[in-house]
């Protein structure tokens, strides 16, 4: 296998504003003021046969990486974070005594921020709060994204403790220069310290998540990370572009812009951490996911069952999905809510007894249309339209405009429509989200809020 330079044909392609897709419509598009009550009415769509997930946001970190895009905030006095956690258990409480009769948990998910940035007791205190009361299936995967910069053997072994499945590390790169042009210096040795040890208490499944377009990042360099990275053996591998969003995020000001690399370099680094993942064995995952062949996300994508939700691809099945922390996103068979997230307003809500939802969107008969077109474009890189509209009960034609706005895709090479079929030729993967985005009835309104598509 050997790179790929991008195509002078896909450069405009490349250089477009897009959604990421993990959800549809997208957060951008939910709306402000809702009232908790009717997170109560979504929840009463759920059967008493379905399984649910939880996703737990954390909003702290020891250290401030800059280029990070999430909601988080570096915080020195525990006191605040022992305060959180608190309010944390406050609210697993309130979304499960809201839950009707349901069939248990089978997805627990850890983000943030850093939920290393708890404390192992206090970590061990919310998995546990959360077994109990969303009844934590026998084998449920338990999964948490981890800071191996700051991870103690104290955590690994409350991660262990706490039965945790899968721990996500964000090695991001490990050349040294870039690691600190963006303030998230951990050297090779010390991830591999951290992948033995998770393994060795227990944590069975390990991913790293790797990034392109950072500040100093060449194809070579990109390619050497992942080549190191690959010595380790994750089970999973998720490959990131660096979004350069400082009028949003303000730390992001101190990565100056003549350090990134063009639309070409972007490629380039990307399709080069792509030719060495492939070359280790891993199987190519959607859009930017890799996984060893028996690893079950790798077993879903074969077997037409891979998932995209908003940590990414999945193999969870549950049509629930409950939002716990500031700024974290539920999904539900007929909408989706979003938490406060602002710290202090989440507190307020939670502690006056409210679920502490305040943006959401409920979901037309459409959208759910819509985004199951694009949810199987985002997993398969093809989608039969007709039969797709056909289960949702819509006429075959109800996005014939859709269908045309693909087929203009045609000559550049992005995609093929056949009929009522529409797919993604295998070398133009990376720009899967340009045809999927033919389908996003509410793109025009979004203007440049999203990552570029490479």
């Amino acid at each position: 296998m050997s790179p790929r330079t991008l195509p002078p044909a896909w450069r405009a392609h490349a250089a477009r504003s897009l959604p990421r897709y993990t959800s549809y419509p997208t957060a951008i598009a939910f709306e402000p003021g809702l009232d908790p009550a009717r997170a109560r009415d979504l929840l009463a769509t759920l059967r008493a046969d379905d399984v649910i997930s939880a996703y737990v946001h954390i909003p702290f970190c020891r250290r401030l990486c800059w280029y990070c895009g999430c909601h988080t905030s570096v915080v020195h006095d525990y006191g605040r974070v022992g305060a959180f956690v608190s309010t944390l258990l406050q609210e697993i409480d309130l979304w499960a005594d809201a839950l009707g009769p349901h069939a248990g948990a089978a997805h627990l998910h850890f983000g943030g921020g850093s939920p290393n940035a708890l404390s192992p007791a206090d970590f061990l205190a919310v998995v546990r709060r959360l077994g109990q009361r969303f009844a934590l299936r026998p084998d449920a995967e338990v999964a948490v994204e981890l800071d191996p910069g700051r991870l103690s053997d104290a955590f690994i072994d409350a991660l262990g403790e706490a039965g945790v499945t899968r721990a996500s590390l964000g090695v991001q790169t490990f050349d040294p220069d870039v690691q600190s042009r963006v303030n998230r210096v951990q050297p090779f040795d010390l991830v591999a310290a951290a992948s033995d040890r998770l393994r060795r208490v227990g944590v069975g499944a390990i991913n790293f998540d790797l990034m392109y377009g950072l500040p100093g990042q060449t194809p070579e360099n990109v390619a050497a990370s992942a080549e190191a990275a690959m010595t380790l053996r994750p089970d999973r591998v998720a490959v990131f572009g660096y979004a350069h969003v400082p009028w949003m995020k303000k730390h992001q000001v101190m990565i100056r812009d003549a350090e990134l690399a063009d639309g070409d370099g972007r490629w380039a680094q990307a399709e080069a951490a792509d030719v060495a993942l492939r070359a280790a064995g891993y199987e190519r995952i959607g859009l930017d996911h890799y996984a060893l062949p028996d690893d079950p996300l790798a077993l879903a994508a074969r077997h037409g069952r891979l998932r995209r939700n908003f940590q990414g691809y999945t193999d969870d099945p549950a049509p629930v999905l409950l939002p716990i922390g500031p700024s974290s996103i539920g999904r539900f068979a007929r909408g989706f809510v979003q938490n406060a997230s602002a710290t202090d307003v989440w507190s307020r809500a939670v502690e006056a007894g409210c679920l502490p939802v305040a943006r959401g969107l409920p979901l037309t008969a459409e959208d759910i249309l819509r985004a199951a077109v694009i949810e199987r474009l985002m997993c398969d890189l093809t989608v039969d339209v007709d039969a797709v509209c056909r289960s949702h009960g819509f006429d075959p034609s109800a996005l014939d405009d859709a269908v045309a706005a693909a087929a203009t895709l045609q000559p550049d090479g992005l995609c093929r429509v056949e009929g009522r079929q529409v797919s993604i030729p295998a070398d133009a993967y990376r720009l899967m989200r340009v045809t999927a985005a033919c389908f996003d009835a509410g793109l025009a309104d979004a203007g440049q809020r999203h990552a570029r598509a490479v």
